[in-house]
């Protein structure tokens, strides 16, 4: 008998699971693409893949800076909604207009990068309420701009890098897909927007990007901070020559006040890895282990 009914909770629980992860399908079905699903929330990346895009020299690929990101986090009976739209500036006053056309709330708009061309944007912005109306409604937004909304077909396979220098350094955590290694450190406090609390998928987990050219590494990404840490951020980053791109907020009502410190280098990758390190050594961050 105990048998059976541990099966039967076993099989319940599966349902469950499935059944929760079943409820962004229809979110997938809008966006005709397939996202990550992670902490109970939803992520979906646009990669900007139709541009070309040099910083300075340096030529960017859409998965180190220029993908858009739409983010899903269920409370209750309703859903919200932040990302950021990756944008030519041609394109801006065209999508903001969309953008309040379907009473989505815009909250910040600014640079990431120093030097890029064509000059790119990145537009922020948060809903809420029904789950399918915001996915419908940022789905207009989208199309608004350039923005590729179907998978891209699959390239040949790139050859991965030699990692090992950099994971010793910022941990084996990275997640790698070909020329590309993306880190994200969450921090340790309690993060909230309306006072609500915000996971680090959300857009509030330092991020940290690399991507190998040639020997040299090209990174960008952004520190999530607090007010005392931004100068000390500052200080140790640009002791390793690594640049400071913007320094400014993502959100309206984050509480404790956030400030998101974007960056840029191009340099010997484990020089970088430990100029990154020693910043995040700054902050409230969980390191990787």
């Amino acid at each position: 008998m105990k048998i059976v009914k541990i099966t039967s909770l076993i099989l319940l629980l599966n349902f469950y699971c499935t059944a929760q992860q079943d409820d962004w399908s229809e979110v997938e079905k809008i966006f005709g693409k397939t996202g990550e699903i992670k902490e109970g929330g939803f992520k979906i990346t646009f990669p900007r893949s139709d541009l070309k895009v040099k910083v300075h020299d340096f030529p960017a690929k859409s998965g180190l800076a220029l993908s858009s990101r739409i983010s899903f986090m269920k409370m209750g009976s309703h859903t919200m909604m932040m990302g950021d739209l990756v944008l030519l500036d041609k394109e801006v006053n065209i999508v903001i207009p969309r953008l309040i056309a379907e009473n989505l709330e815009i909250t910040a708009l600014h640079n990431h990068l120093i030097g890029e061309s064509p000059g790119i944007k990145y537009l922020h912005f948060s809903g809420k309420g029904d789950v399918l109306k915001l996915a419908e409604s940022i789905k207009k937004v989208l199309s608004a701009s350039a923005t590729p909304l179907r998978p891209q077909e699959r390239k040949e396979k790139e050859a991965s890098p030699d990692w090992s220098k950099i994971k010793a350094v910022l941990g084996p955590s990275g997640v790698q897909e070909g020329k590309l290694v993306k880190y994200n450190f969450e921090r340790n406090e309690k993060l909230t927007e309306e006072k609500i609390t915000m996971p680090g998928y959300m857009g509030l987990a330092t991020s940290i990007n690399f991507q190998i050219e040639e020997g040299e590494a090209g990174i960008t990404g952004d520190f999530v901070l607090i007010a005392e840490e931004v100068n000390p951020v500052i200080k140790a980053l640009n002791e390793y020559d690594i640049i400071i791109t913007a320094v400014h907020n993502h959100m309206l009502y984050d509480s404790p006040r956030l400030f998101m410190l974007h960056f840029w280098a191009v340099d010997d990758p484990q020089k970088l890895a430990k100029g990154l390190k020693a910043a995040l050594e700054k902050t409230n961050s969980k390191m990787s282990k």
